[in-house]
């Protein structure tokens, strides 16, 4: 049976912050600040597949689709703290797939992380896989007038 689908072999973490008049214009300019605001990012729940491994500085054609697990979060109000952040759980053995989880809060980034962190652990627990590393990326933003935060594993072919 012939895949209609490639299976991405790498992942990025990505982060952004933006302001805008309206929170979609903010959650668009934190796309834009994380590299991924051209393309079209399609949702994905949270694994890795078996031996992807991260890379940086991905170029992303403009207009592509892009799986991504994403945490994100918008505010109208001034002042308040808001953050995302997203955690890759890799295993020790290559040919089982990792996890990612994804978190948001009006909460500093320091909470949001332990969080994502403590998300992505309890997933190996309960799969009864041995942990290799967690690798994280979040981002925290104080609110001007609109804010945006968005964390995300973009996953992506070599």
């Amino acid at each position: 049976m012939m895949n209609m689908v490639r299976t991405p072999n790498v992942f990025q973490l990505v982060k952004g912050a933006g302001e805008g008049r309206m929170p979609l214009n903010a959650f668009d300019k934190a796309l834009l600040s994380a590299g991924v605001g051209d393309t079209n990012l399609i949702r994905i729940s949270s694994i890795v597949p078996p031996g992807a491994r991260e890379v940086s500085g991905l170029v992303l054609p403009g207009g592509s689709l892009v799986p991504v697990a994403y945490a994100h979060i918008d505010s109208g109000l001034p002042g308040q703290i808001i953050s995302a952040a997203i955690a890759v759980a890799i295993p020790e053995d290559s040919s089982q797939p990792g996890v990612i989880m994804e978190y948001e809060a009006e909460a500093p980034l320091q909470v949001v992380e332990e969080v994502v962190r403590q998300m992505a652990e309890d997933a190996f627990a309960y799969r009864n896989r041995k942990l290799a590393a967690i690798k994280t990326a979040g981002i925290e933003h104080t609110v001007v007038k609109c804010g945006s935060v968005f964390a995300g594993a973009v996953l992506w072919y070599e």
